[in-house]
């Protein structure tokens, strides 16, 4: 009878020492676990531990600082409830949110923002309409993603000091909003321009898993010729300058109603 009494209390005495060695694990004893998952970025100087950490240096993989990151990540993971918020800091990139994991493999995401500033993505895809430069404001006050698609989706954005970068010189657009609502899988998005820029935006976009469909119209407010190039571009332009865009994709395109006049 000692012999059992002796070892149950061993046992307990083990289990209590892994319970709280997990409940304040430290977070630089997990890195080697965590780092192969990270696409090669690097996490230096890590304080805190696994449920309230940050990491002093984010590193991309050629070596250079990305900027700084913090967590915090609700104990209740260890009963399989992942909920994350995280924020991350750096002089071209500011991001912040809060994802929780849902029954039904969904993920919700609420009260999350990005700033960018959009040459520091180092865009290498070519396109003959140039490469966006300027700022990024993108804010998702609620969404509910399955499969990386949103079921649910209200957010807004903000392009800031909009430019087109082109090998025959930068093309200024102004500055440009966005609205995106999405219910039941689509969403609809609505571009506008503030008003006083060099051009004027009235876009419509909707978009399912299995098609899109895009109606805009835009219109130089000046007679910048390298703005009036650059809309050649994107379709004839009228006899006051403004381009139609009606384009869609998709299995799903045809089903897709035009946007309310």
């Amino acid at each position: 009878m000692n012999y059992v009494r002796k070892s149950l209390l061993g046992l307990g005495v083990l289990l209590l020492t892994a319970a709280v060695l997990l409940w304040f694990l430290p977070a630089r004893w997990v890195m080697p676990w965590i780092e192969p998952q990270l696409h090669g970025l690097r996490l230096q100087q890590v304080q805190g531990s696994l449920w309230n950490g940050r990491a002093a240096d984010v590193l991309a993989a050629d070596g250079h600082v990305l900027g700084q990151v913090q967590w915090q990540l609700s104990r209740r993971a260890l009963l399989g409830q992942l909920q994350l918020q995280l924020r991350f800091n750096g002089p071209q990139l500011v991001f912040s949110g809060t994802m929780q994991r849902l029954p039904g493999d969904r993920i919700a995401l609420r009260e999350t923002s990005m700033h960018v500033e959009l040459p520091a993505l180092d865009l290498r895809a070519t396109s003959p309409l140039g490469q966006p430069r300027g700022d990024l404001q993108l804010t998702v006050d609620q969404a509910l993603l399955q499969a990386g698609w949103p079921l649910q989706l209200h957010a807004h954005a903000q392009w800031r000091h909009a430019v087109m970068h082109t090998p025959q010189g930068d093309v200024a657009l102004g500055d440009l909003q966005m609205q995106a609502q999405g219910e039941g899988g689509v969403i609809q998005a609505q571009w506008r321009d503030d008003g006083k820029g060099p051009l004027h935006v009235d876009g419509q976009l909707q978009l399912t898993p299995l098609g899109w469909r895009l109606d805009a119209t835009l219109r130089p407010r000046q007679t910048d010729p390298s703005l009036r190039h650059w809309l050649t571009g994107l379709g004839p332009a009228s006899a006051d300058g403004s381009v139609h865009i009606h384009r869609s994709g998709g299995l799903a395109a045809t089903s897709l109603a035009p946007p309310p006049k």
